[in-house]
């Protein structure tokens, strides 16, 4: 891949199969047999395009238009039913809430766990530990399970994790939303200097974040591209 580019998306489509009942989602899935009783289903049509590095992209389109299911793709934790994604550089990715959480876990180890993920070293989260907490600000929740925290907790830590692990390529995709709003300017000044340095995939349906804070925006429609041009 190029080294001028640093997200491809080329000729990418997702189909899901809707199936009428359990039993013969089972028997496709252990024989191959009978796939004439599903419903395929089209998440995202044959999309391609290209992000530069260091361009903030902004998605955006109804619920359903296929923006997750894209994100994923890009991310890697989704795998798609054609086409191809090429990613050159970190990627650390906000997506759906308490996603890579393990509710069990206090909000400490799973901060240890997640910048583990995405390559830090134990010497190197001990070191970032402290600006993490209090970028999330979340106090003595911080070594208590995360299943007992709000939504609105679980985006700070969330998001002061990926905030630190020195990404090339962030990714969100509208968890800001359920933050509240001094958080959320938190985030937006961060996110304002990150993109002088780094790669940003936003997702809102916010059109004034998304105008002051991309470059360019992608509109998708029912999983096809409907539009893409200058933000604004």
């Amino acid at each position: 891949m190029s080294s001028g580019i640093a997200i491809r998306v080329d000729g990418v489509a997702k189909r899901y199969r809707i199936f009428a009942r359990p039993f013969d989602r089972l028997l496709f899935q252990m024989f191959g047999l009978r796939e004439t009783r599903c419903e395929p289903f089209d998440a995202l049509h044959e999309l391609s395009f290209a992000v530069r590095p260091g361009e903030t992209l902004g998605l955006i389109g109804r619920n359903g238009a296929g923006k997750s299911t894209l994100l994923q793709i890009i991310c890697g934790t989704l795998t798609p039913s054609t086409g191809n994604v090429a990613v050159n550089g970190r990627v650390a990715a906000l997506l759906e809430l308490g996603a890579g959480f393990n509710p069990e876990f206090t909000g400490r180890e799973n901060v240890y766990m997640n910048a583990a993920i995405y390559g830090l070293d134990r010497a190197e989260i001990d070191r970032a530990l402290p600006s993490i907490l209090e970028f999330a600000e979340i106090g003595d929740f911080i070594d208590r399970p995360v299943k007992t925290y709000s939504s609105g907790m679980f985006v700070r830590l969330a998001f002061a994790v990926i905030a630190h692990v020195r990404a090339d390529i962030l990714i969100i995709d509208e968890a800001l939303a359920v933050g509240d709003v001094y958080f959320t300017q938190k985030c937006m000044r961060f996110l304002k200097r990150f993109k002088e340095s780094g790669t940003l995939v936003f997702v809102s349906h916010d059109v004034n974040s998304v105008i002051n804070l991309c470059d360019r925006a992608i509109w998708l429609d029912r999983g096809r591209i409907a539009r893409q041009g200058p933000a604004k």
